[in-house]
């Protein structure tokens, strides 16, 4: 078992494309992992984060990228979610939770599936960033892949997140 020394997340919701690699520099990442399903944002203040825009930016920002789609949740695990944000008045910009089921579902179809050393051996002495598009961490996946990393790993985790306004 590989040792992982730090792992950041960060979401897309809150940053504009400046602020977003400026965040990343500062917290010293070498790599982004993108686990979304679909490498696309709506809303003209977030074409920046669309897959080619962002590869570009992060390149000439001298961080890697890297999209894994294995774990990303299935497009029936965020309508889940969907149907737990109606209920909860929330929508997915403004979601502050994740559905227990979803949770469930997705750390037993997901995680548990996924065999993390490869993904631990390709980052390597890099610190990487685990992308998604939610503001806060306890409102998306990537805080259960980053809490998996921790316990399996030992991974130092670190929520990175835009200014307050």
């Amino acid at each position: 078992m590989t040792a992982v020394p730090a792992v950041a997340t960060i979401g897309v919701y809150g940053f504009d494309g400046p602020g977003f690699i400026r965040t990343l520099r500062e917290a010293e990442v070498g790599i982004v992992l993108d686990v979304r399903q679909r490498r696309g944002v709506r809303g003209s203040e977030y074409a920046w984060a669309n897959s080619k825009r962002l590869q570009a930016a992060l390149h000439e920002a001298g961080i890697g990228y890297s999209h894994l789609p294995e774990l990303a949740p299935t497009t029936e695990m965020r309508q889940l979610q969907y149907e737990e944000d109606a209920r909860r008045g929330e929508g997915k910009r403004s979601r502050t939770v994740l559905a227990p089921e979803y949770v469930s579902r997705y750390t037993e179809e997901v995680l548990d599936r996924v065999d993390l050393d490869p993904i631990v051996g390709f980052v390597g002495n890099n610190r990487a960033a685990l992308l998604c598009v939610e503001r806060d961490p306890e409102a998306c996946h990537r805080s259960l892949i980053a809490a998996r990393l921790e316990r399996q790993f030992g991974a130092g985790v670190t929520h990175l997140k835009p200014a307050s306004d």
